[in-house]
């Protein structure tokens, strides 16, 4: 029997694990485990609980004003100890965020082997988003097993020299987690705001778009609003006090822009699917809404994502306050380009891509 440990720290990245970690409890041929290290804290437990998950583990690393430099280094004292107890066959991490670079690291520097879910995500831009970048391209270089979820990441691993025998494409597990969360009987007070009007759901919290960036895309924000009477836009502001300071500075106090506080990852799933268009420097969101028909303007200057942007289900706009104006208000003027990005296919999947990996690790046992 394989031991399998699974390792994350956020919201994104437990929405993206907990499916698979239920489609590895469900099988004979593991020993599975889940530590998380509470890099986000509130956020995370919300997620647990909608998918019913229990760790095994959480090292409770959150404190306030944490820096990336203490998310590494408590990261990685904690997981040093719990491999060091358990002595898993692998560690599994997802994507791009601190805890699972320094969890690969960890297991990397203690020989146990490490599997990467959603490897090969690129902008070849080392401080765009920042420090994700850098982090996922780290995690590829020492993982033993890849499981990128397009074909286009996949050439993109290939071309640094990855060995192909070691990189699937197996689909991103967002789209797995939207079959448990989206429900057609869902009902919600803000919803009911929302009744009437097109809903636009807003997310911005990228470290890259903190400060002038991210007030040049509010600012574009409201003028649109100001200036199309039928939008109503729902923005769960994120915990970071720089979101908070410059979403109260720029469009705090907006009749039909309602700021509110993060929401539960089945509330924040059901608004996206009662949707009208996403604004977004979220990177989950653009696998997620091309499977809800969502068309997506992207607040952010590149994309690890290109292949939403060339399926036509995401349209890259910048932060600058004129490009993103033109790009959210064309988007909800011009019916033409609604539909087709509406429409759109999918790249990201079908929903299993945690049934894919979990064969996988049972035929390489």
């Amino acid at each position: 029997m394989k031991k399998v440990m699974l390792v994350f720290g956020t919201r994104p990245e437990a929405v993206k694990m907990c499916p698979l970690v239920k489609e590895l409890a469900g099988r004979r041929s593991f020993k599975s485990l889940v530590c998380v290290t509470g890099q986000h804290r509130e956020m995370l437990d919300s997620v647990l609980g909608a998918f019913s998950v229990t760790p095994g583990y959480n090292l409770s690393i959150m404190e306030e004003g944490q820096t990336l430099f203490d998310i590494t280094q408590k990261v990685m004292s904690g997981m040093r100890e719990v491999i060091k107890d358990e002595r898993p066959d692998i560690v599994l991490v997802h994507g791009d965020t601190t805890t699972t670079y320094a969890t690969a690291l960890t297991a990397f520097y203690m020989g146990i082997a490490v599997g990467h879910v959603e490897a090969g995500l690129r902008t070849y831009n080392i401080r765009s988003p920042f420090p994700e970048e850098f982090n996922r391209q780290a995690v590829d270089m020492i993982s033993d097993v890849l499981f990128a979820p397009t074909e286009t990441s996949r050439e993109n691993l290939l071309r640094e020299g990855k060995a192909p025998e070691s990189v699937y494409v197996t689909g991103n597990t967002a789209i797995d987690a939207l079959k448990t969360t989206v429900r057609d009987d869902f009902s919600h007070p803000m919803l009911e705001w929302a009744h009437g009007s097109r809903l636009i759901m807003m997310t911005a919290h990228r470290r890259e778009n903190l400060g002038e960036p991210m007030r040049r895309f509010f600012r574009a924000i409201r003028r649109v609003v100001d200036e199309i009477r039928d939008l109503k836009v729902i923005y769960p502001v994120h915990m970071n006090p720089a979101v908070m300071q410059a979403a109260d500075k720029e469009i705090a106090g907006h009749p039909r822009i309602k700021l509110i506080p993060p929401l539960d990852v089945l509330t924040f799933h059901n608004f996206l699917a009662r949707s009208y268009i996403i604004l977004t420097d979220s990177g989950g969101i653009q696998e997620e809404a091309p499977s809800l028909g969502k068309p997506v303007l992207v607040l952010r200057d590149t994309t690890e994502r290109p292949e939403g942007v060339e399926a036509g289900t995401l349209l890259l706009a910048g932060t600058g306050e004129e490009a993103v104006y033109t790009g959210f208000k064309n988007l909800v003027t011009d019916t033409a380009l609604f539909e087709s990005m509406s429409k759109a296919s999918n790249p990201y999947g079908d929903g299993f891509a945690s049934q894919r990996i979990a064969d996988i690790l049972e035929e390489r046992s």
